[in-house]
């Protein structure tokens, strides 16, 4: 009988890691808590102003499409804006490689000493890594600037998370007066389900505790729903 052994450090064991930077995460929570709680809070206003009715669902259905368009909107141009600040400071960096790539080299080589390396096993490095200029430049655009040449971040990708996230959210509080809701008692706490469960999600997704993120969530959610609802109350109190 063969026994085979493994080292616990072979080639064949390793581990794999999510995309962190694929963009489109960060739109989509923040586009779900914003259309959930923003409508929410949009509804209970108008409820509170005028009580439930057609007027609650003309408020969640234009709070919806509003926010949507808006949220795509501003995504798309400060995703857009930040990819073009990157590709001219790329650009930038290109430039100087092909105008003066022993500086370029040299510079990577003090890099690399400032890492640990000493100076002679520094500027082989340095030396090997400059012998390619595609390879050079992903390697001083990713120390000088952080930032991944082949990986940089799509506003087409944030402004659709961003659109289709937030209209969801919007949906949750708007639903129960669609199928003909008379108060805010079933919209409430199908959207604090809500707020629970998807802070509950996206805490599990980043590793944090689920019971926080949902309680935290909620905490914001309910507390901006309240104050608008408040405000819409006093606001409906005064003008009648």
């Amino acid at each position: 009988m063969t026994i085979e052994l493994t080292h616990p450090y072979s080639p064949e064991k390793h581990h794999s890691h999510r995309d962190v930077t694929g963009g489109w995460l960060r739109p989509a929570v923040f586009g779900a808590m914003d259309g959930l709680v923003s409508n929410l809070a949009l509804i209970a206003g108008v409820v509170g102003a005028a009580g439930a009715g057609r007027g609650a669902v003309v408020a969640g259905v234009a709070g919806l499409i509003a926010g949507a368009c808006s949220m795509a909107a501003g995504e798309y141009t400060s995703v857009k804006s930040q990819t073009e600040l990157m590709r001219a400071e790329i650009a930038v960096e290109r430039r100087e490689l092909a105008r003066n790539p022993e500086g370029e080299q040299a510079e990577l080589a003090a890099m690399y000493r400032a890492k640990g390396l000493d100076a002679d096993l520094a500027r082989r490095v340095a030396e090997g890594l400059s012998a390619d200029p595609e390879q050079a430049l992903r390697v001083h655009v990713r120390e000088e600037l952080g930032v991944d040449v082949d990986d940089l971040p799509s506003p087409y990708v944030a402004a659709a998370s961003s659109f289709g996230a937030f209209a969801a959210g919007a949906l949750v509080p708007l639903v129960p007066f669609l199928f003909g809701a008379s108060g805010l008692v079933v919209a409430t706490i199908v959207s604090v389900l809500a707020l629970f469960g998807f802070g509950a999600a996206v805490a599990r997704m980043t590793a944090r505790p689920w019971w926080l993120g949902g309680l935290r969530q909620l905490a914001l959610g309910a507390g901006a729903a309240a104050v608008t609802f408040g405000l819409g109350h006093l606001l409906g109190v005064t003008v009648s």
